[in-house]
């Protein structure tokens, strides 16, 4: 009963924080714009909070390892509401500068270099006591409300900026994140043991193959995400539509990820993880290459959602075999890396992009993202296969077989 009610909390003020992140996705510019004048000052905090998240896997390798109890996450969630609220507070006196922005942006990235791995890892451990299976489950409902968020957030977002309240939403996500710590402050210690190595992310891949297979496909999916979100905001422009293109695919990829969320455990349960995973991105990429074919609103949002559902399996598949071979400071070092995976392969992408598309063309850049994508799946798929083949005699216990959740 306790590890259900402590993975209650941790979810729920999960979703609450990241539903509150969308909404300043919304109002952040705009009250940086009009505090001071600067296009470029727009994007100060979200450029500098990925600074640490990079570079996280030199400077956080003990610091992660501290996160390991809910009072812990809720320190975390303290110093990242401060960094927040630190924003609408000095607009409201009309003290706001970029450099305040850069700080404000570094203390962010460290809290969420920190926050995101630890409170997936206490989620999961939080499984491990609740039942059998039960970690992969709460992983990927915790992915699920994060795609709500998504979905419904900055709807939300543009309706209470409409109405004036800008300087407001900036409070809300402050007040959401340290919520979020508070709700997590009954959730209990996972500790390991004194004088235990403190595990560096590559000494945790060494013996896991599979979950580096995993992150290839997916920082893979990181790097090409440009093409859907920038590549349908180019085309719109272009087509003198602006926005909608981009709202039809992100509209169909929120339903589809939702959907994959409600289907992904029975999948899981059936499928081996690394094709499962290697399968969902190849797929994914096809949805692209379609959207560069068949520039249409409906299409678009078809595939959208055709690739929200197959992107869900796919995360579902990683959580599954980082879950199932790992535990305590090594799961946090896994699950660290994959927030570096993620964020360093999008910011590369987002970097990128504009000059491609500019060269290229958005449904050019669609197409060879897709299929760019879909290749490097398939390789993967080909080069996890290829060990199970030759070791006939003896096979190893590996995670192609399907275990029970």
């Amino acid at each position: 009963m306790r590890a259900r009610n402590e993975a209650l909390a941790l979810l729920v003020g999960g979703g609450v924080a990241d539903l509150a992140l969308r909404f300043t996705q919304v109002a952040l510019p705009l009250v940086v714009l009009h505090e001071t004048g600067s296009v470029a000052a727009t994007g100060l905090v979200g450029g500098a909070s990925g600074v640490p998240v990079l570079l996280s896997p030199w400077w956080a390798r003990r610091a992660r390892q501290w996160v390991d109890s809910g009072p812990r996450l809720a320190v975390v969630a303290a110093i990242q509401a401060l960094a927040l609220a630190s924003v609408p507070a000095t607009a409201m006196l009309g003290l706001l500068t970029p450099g305040l922005l850069v700080v404000s942006g570094l203390l962010l990235g460290c809290g969420e270099a920190l926050s995101t791995p630890g409170r997936s890892a206490l989620l999961a451990d939080t499984g491990d006591r609740w039942g059998e299976g039960k970690a992969v489950v709460l992983l990927t409902w915790q992915d699920g409300l994060r795609r709500v968020g998504m979905m419904v957030g900055p709807v939300i977002g543009a309706f209470a900026v409409s109405t004036g309240l800008t300087n407001g939403l900036l409070w809300v996500e402050a007040v959401g994140v340290l919520a979020a710590g508070l709700l997590a402050c009954t959730v209990k210690a996972e500790r390991a043991p004194e004088r235990t190595a403190t595990p560096s992310i590559r000494a945790s891949l060494k013996t896991r193959p599979d979950v580096l297979y995993g992150w290839i496909v997916r920082g893979t999916g990181c790097v090409t995400w440009f093409a859907f979100t920038l590549g349908l905001s180019v085309i719109g422009a272009q087509r003198g539509e602006p926005g909608v293109y981009l709202a039809a695919g992100m509209t169909g990829y929120g339903v589809g990820s939702v959907i994959g969320t409600a289907i992904s455990l029975a999948v899981v349960r059936r499928l081996p993880p690394v094709p499962l995973a290697a399968g969902a991105w190849g797929f994914m990429g096809f949805c692209w290459a379609g959207m560069g074919l068949w520039t249409q609103p409906p299409f678009i949002a078809l595939m959208g959602a055709l690739s929200g559902i197959s992107v869900v399996l796919g995360i579902a598949a990683i959580s599954v075999v980082i879950t199932r071979t790992s535990a305590g400071a090594e799961r946090r070092a896994l699950l660290s890396g994959q927030t570096v995976v993620v964020n360093a392969g999008s910011s590369a992408g987002m970097l990128a992009g504009g000059p491609i598309i500019a060269a290229a063309g958005a449904e050019h850049t669609l197409i060879g993202a897709g299929l760019l994508t879909t290749l490097i799946a398939s390789a993967i798929l080909v080069k996890a296969a290829r060990p199970r083949s030759r070791s006939r005699t003896a096979p190893e216990p590996n995670l192609w077989v399907p275990h029970d959740l």
